[in-house]
């Protein structure tokens, strides 16, 4: 008979970590891309990160973007519907004119690098049939597989939706979340294709319009993204790739917009809605939006590509410090490791503390953490014997002497017992 000693991790107090992104990783964690992030708190729009129209796109008719639907305030960015005094004719790439008559409004990020990671944002639909929408596009198009003049562009919609239902096919969309993958192919003959992916859906007995909502979206490489209604459980979409094995391969735009659906699928807003205040207003909340890096890795300005605006000393307040250990159960031996997550707004540290049932430290680590949210392994370097332990690991700041100024701990019961095999 072969003797073998498990260690049983029992929680007795673990306080779950409210994730912004969903949990990283293991030995991952999530940092803030402030590109594509903003809390909305100011009088105006942010100009280093935002543009408050569309350098290629008037919108689609009859809504035309405007910078003066873009406003900020009250702490949320307003994209605000209404009625033109007048028809505005433009006329397209074609020559053929364009009839815009309804007041509608856009933002785009300046910068056009968003790649794998989480976007987020937390919105209120217009009571309007205009779109309330959060997605990332390409700026671009790049040459396509085949050896001829194909090329592509994409389009990743984590949500679009409107604000009321009516008479018409497209009601649905005023209820859940709809995201969407369009791989935008131009084939040899130049004929242009909409290739998109199944769409996911969350189905929901309130309008968009009714309250504010979150909606995420994990792009995670270039084959599928995972989207995320009000923080819940995920779903998975793959993208599609019979023209290229891997196609989400770009970097794209974000994009937030109110605007016009095709009729008759969606009615278009009725001036007496375009009229009312308290109808004809998208309300953003905050966008967020964050990659993954190394748990260890300290962030320096340069040392991630096309990440200009990355602070060297972060202050994320949306990364609440917390530290929860993850359970697990493996060989009582040294160098066994015990897995957690921990979210610092700050560069911060955590001090592990095994003790003995007598209450005795057998066991004493400082580690530092960088800010964000991060999964880690700390190794146990003290043989156990029989008995059972306490492993405590609180977040503190940097340097402290002791856990007085603990912002949060986790505790293990750790017992180690005889199994036979």
């Amino acid at each position: 008979m072969k003797m073998q000693y498990l260690l049983l991790v029992l929680f007795f107090s673990s306080a779950t970590i409210m994730a912004q992104p969903p949990e990283p990783p293991p030995g991952k964690r999530w940092v803030l891309n402030e590109a594509f992030s903003d809390e909305f708190n100011g009088t105006e729009l942010d100009t280093t990160k935002w543009l408050n129209y569309h350098p290629t796109w008037k919108g689609r008719p009859p809504g035309l973007f405007l910078p003066s639907q873009v406003s900020v305030k009250d702490g949320y960015l307003q994209l605000k519907g209404g009625k033109m005094a007048k028809d505005s004719i433009i006329y397209n790439s074609a020559g053929e004119p364009m009839v815009f008559n309804v007041a509608s409004g856009i933002v785009i990020s300046k910068a056009n690098d968003a790649y794998f990671g989480y976007y987020e944002c937390r919105f209120k639909a217009a009571k309007t049939t205009m779109s309330s929408t959060f997605w990332l596009s390409t700026s671009t198009v790049s040459e396509g597989p085949e050896p001829c003049k194909d090329k592509y562009g994409l389009e990743l919609d984590i949500q679009e939706c409107i604000g009321r239902e009516g008479e018409f096919d497209g009601k649905w969309f005023a209820k859940g979340m709809h995201s969407n993958g369009h791989f935008w192919y131009t084939d040899c003959e130049g004929k242009r294709h909409d290739y998109r992916s199944p769409e996911v859906r969350f189905p929901s007995d309130a309008l968009e319009s009714a309250a504010f909502n979150t909606y995420g979206g994990w792009w995670r490489d270039e084959s599928g993204a995972s989207f995320y209604y009000n923080r819940g459980e995920p779903k998975d979409m793959h993208f599609y790739d019979k023209v290229k094995s891997k196609p989400f391969d770009m970097p794209m735009t974000m994009r937030l917009a109110s605007e016009t659906y095709p009729t008759p699928w969606i009615s278009l807003p009725t001036d007496e809605e375009l009229a009312d205040s308290t109808k004809n207003v998208c309300y953003y909340d905050w966008v967020r939006s964050y990659y993954l890096v190394d748990v260890a890795e300290p962030l320096k300005k340069g040392n991630r590509k096309n990440m200009g605006l990355l602070p060297e000393s972060p202050d994320w307040p949306m990364f609440q410090e917390k530290v929860t250990f993850i359970k697990t159960t493996g060989p009582a031996q040294i160098g066994h490791e015990l897995a957690l997550n921990y979210m610092a707004s700050k560069d911060r540290e955590l001090c592990l503390v095994v003790s003995n049932e007598q209450g005795e430290s057998i066991e004493e680590q400082i580690l530092p953490v960088y800010a964000g949210y991060g999964q880690m392994a700390v190794t146990i370097r003290q043989p156990l014997a029989h008995g059972v332990y306490t492993a405590k690991v609180s977040i503190r700041p940097k340097g402290a002497k002791n856990n007085d100024r603990a912002y949060h701990h986790d505790s293990i019961a750790i017992e180690k017992t005889k199994g036979a095999l």
